[in-house]
């Protein structure tokens, strides 16, 4: 397992509107994001969510002119760390990190991990939930997530 799990602001938005933050802890244990993830969640997080500083903030910056603040964050406290894991739903987002040659999965990522650990039955109610949020799921990453989650 990767010693850093960090966190954008998408995936604990969306956890945290389906009722399901705690999936995080029980997949991960900790969970880091920055002080701007922080501020973009804007809710109070349980102690298992550890906040850490970016160090170098002028390649945050730079990250910045790419893309959002939290992702940016997220970015640069995963090149700071040692084999670490970025939660990242964003292509955009992704598409940078992996080109920066960081571990990257989503939110649905996490829900697959956390079938496959036996945490939950089955992903497909979280599905269901999550496409009555904001956040969109394509039919195309629906399909996939379900054949690699086991249940199609």
């Amino acid at each position: 397992m990767p010693k850093v799990i960090i966190s954008d602001t998408s995936c604990l938005i969306l956890l945290s509107q389906i009722g399901e933050l705690d999936i995080l802890r029980k997949v991960y244990g900790t969970v880091a994001i920055t002080a701007d993830i922080l501020s973009e969640f804007d809710e109070e997080i349980p102690a298992w969510i550890e906040v850490l500083k970016v160090k170098d903030l002028q390649r945050q910056r730079i990250l910045q002119t790419q893309i959002d603040l939290g992702e940016a964050s997220a970015i640069a406290l995963a090149l700071e760390s040692d084999n670490a894991t970025l939660i990242l739903d964003d292509l955009k987002a992704r598409r940078l990190a992996e080109k920066l040659q960081l571990n990257v999965t989503g939110t649905v990522g996490v829900m697959i991990r956390a079938k496959h650990m036996g945490i939950i039955p089955s992903i497909k109610p979280f599905l269901t939930e999550i496409k009555q949020t904001k956040f969109r799921v394509s039919n195309e990453l629906e399909a996939m997530a379900l054949k690699i989650a086991g249940e199609i």
